[in-house]
């Protein structure tokens, strides 16, 4: 649920940003939150949750 959660968050944050704010650069950076956060907190959830 939590990896879920990571992955809705960033996603509706990406899509729903107002299009004023729009840049190349925010772009790219949300699109390698939205790939890099997620597996690289998977390890430390699934250890929490095995506790």
């Amino acid at each position: 649920l939590a990896v879920l959660s990571l992955f809705v968050s960033t996603a509706m944050f990406a899509y729903l940003k107002p299009s004023s704010i729009s840049s190349p650069s925010l772009d790219l950076a949300l699109s390698v939150l939205y790939s890099v956060v997620p597996p690289a907190l998977n390890p430390l959830i699934y250890s929490l949750r095995n506790q």
